[in-house]
């Protein structure tokens, strides 16, 4: 009988989630314990915690074949609802990315990650596409980047690197070959290497032309690639202009978070002094300095890691981080046993987020990826985040139930 049960839901998969978002209840309920304005935060989050679960249910149950059904509708909504929240939207921290119902707001970028994870699967795998072709990548790009361009005048970094990363991985996985990745990726490697200066460009365009060797491509379409790619060198001086004065400074404390220790590089310390200040085993539940005395402003969304750093100590996060591998590692199974392309691209894109969001926000809390904004899935306080997350988490579920289907 459990194992008939066990061939249609994946307790492997279900169970961490489950798991995390309980160990970021408790992380929410001890970093807003003695805050003045934020003690509701945990109530709230234990409300969106039911509702996000009927939603893992609801898209669990959700007959598959309407998955593609959804595809280029869910799309449509989300530009519209990025085209709404720069009109209507409420500034947050310096980015108008929310729109609000009364006591109610959502972040419309949450649900445009679906969109596009949806439409973009749907799109690469209609009619067995060859993404090798230059017109088919280039409506790809242009899938993915119509969201970018729009969330980027909110404006949010974060959220559009996430975008972009996404879009590229989904490319690639539909069967792009390894020379039109590099082509399509390199320009990127070389625009986050100049944020390091002079050094790592020129290592990074050493790299290009090792790789450019490699491939073995006429003299002609190497020397266009690494003009591209020299050029790229340059993009990020231009970008920079154009970023709000608190994003400059978030990039300029990643390079070097000492320069600021009292203004943009504050919360990256702190949290790796919670961190670190938490030992083996922790200094108990509710009993963390750093975040019982809030050095850490609103350590419950991007810096919940950290709480769990210090409170938990070492155990506490790499039992944390295990069971991210464990939902990591059960995607990667999943995606091995499915039967038809779409749905791989959805878990792909699926995987991709919630990876990014990981290896980011942990990133953030030890100081070895800029301050962007990104929560940790599953564990820091949001409701939009968390209510996408969990109706992902019910569309995989659904996959692994008729992965055995063609489609």
């Amino acid at each position: 009988m459990f194992s008939k049960l066990e061939d249609k839901f994946d307790f492997s998969l279900f169970v961490p989630i489950i798991i995390l978002t309980g160990i970021g209840l408790l992380a929410i309920y001890s970093s807003t314990y003695n805050h003045p304005t934020a003690s509701g935060n945990f109530i709230k989050q234990v409300y969106f915690s039911f509702i996000s679960l009927g939603a893992f249910f609801f898209f669990y149950f959700l007959p598959h074949k309407s998955l593609k059904l959804i595809a280029g509708g869910l799309y449509a909504f989300s530009i519209l609802l990025l085209l709404a929240v720069i009109a209507l939207g409420k500034t947050v921290y310096g980015a108008k990315s929310w729109i609000s119902f009364g006591s109610i707001g959502f972040q419309p970028s949450e649900f445009a990650k679906v969109g596009l994870i949806f439409f973009l699967a749907y799109w690469l795998s209609y009619k067995n596409r060859n993404i090798n072709n230059l017109k088919d990548i280039s409506v790809a790009l242009a899938i993915g980047m119509i969201p970018v361009a729009l969330i980027m005048l909110e404006p949010d970094l974060g959220t559009a690197i996430v975008f972009i990363i996404i879009t590229f991985t989904m490319i690639f996985w539909s069967g792009l070959n390894l020379f039109a990745f590099f082509v399509v990726a390199s320009p990127v490697v070389i625009v986050f290497a100049s944020m390091f200066g002079l050094g790592a460009i020129i290592i990074s365009l050493g790299f290009v032309l090792l790789a450019l060797y490699f491939f073995k491509r006429d003299i002609f379409t190497s020397l266009i690639i690494f003009v591209f790619n020299l050029a790229s060198s340059f993009f990020f001086d231009y970008i920079i202009r154009y970023l709000k004065p608190h994003q400059q400074k978030r990039i300029e404390s990643f390079v070097n978070p000492a320069a600021d220790p009292l203004g943009s590089g504050y919360n990256a310390l702190q949290a790796k002094v919670a961190i670190g200040s938490g030992g083996l085993f922790g200094k108990g539940f509710l009993h963390g300095s750093q975040t019982q005395l809030r050095f850490i402003p609103e350590q419950w969304t991007d810096f919940i890691y950290c709480v769990i750093g210090e409170e938990f100590g070492f155990w506490g996060s790499v039992i944390t981080i295990s069971l991210f591998f464990i939902v990591f590692l059960r995607f990667l199974n999943i995606i091995s046993s499915v039967k038809d392309k779409f749905s791989s691209l959805v878990l792909v894109g699926i995987l991709t987020l919630l990876f990014t969001h990981f290896s980011i926000n942990i990133g953030m809390n030890i100081g070895i990826t800029p301050v962007i904004g990104l929560p940790l899935p599953f564990l820091s306080y949001g409701g939009s985040s968390l209510l996408v997350n969990m109706s992902l988490i019910g569309i995989a579920m659904n996959i692994y139930k008729n992965r055995r289907l063609y489609t």
